[in-house]
């Protein structure tokens, strides 16, 4: 069980996202935006040079998810938003 609320996430979340994740995207012409945080599930979605690159899915997984997990906590879990699906979050 996660012991925040999904408001007491978003700024640690943001924060790590903004500071460490963003400009490391930025460097191969990439971008990350934070949508949402519900239930320990942070929805973002990649951006630029990211889309459709095929190693975003490995950049989600062992880069971001593992960088929030280990400066946030282990049960946080990561959720690629496509193009499209940014107010349909319940179907992802």
């Amino acid at each position: 069980m996660m012991p925040f609320s999904d408001e007491d996430l978003k700024l640690p979340v943001s924060s790590i996202i903004e500071s460490k994740i963003a400009p490391m995207l930025a460097q191969d012409g990439g971008a990350i935006s934070l949508l949402s945080i519900k239930n320990g599930k942070i929805y973002v979605q990649l951006q630029g040079a990211c889309v459709g690159c095929s190693s975003s899915g490995s950049t989600l997984k062992y880069v971001v998810e593992k960088e929030l997990q280990a400066s946030i906590h282990p049960d946080l879990v990561i959720v690629n938003v496509p193009q499209g699906m940014e107010n349909k979050l319940e179907e992802l």
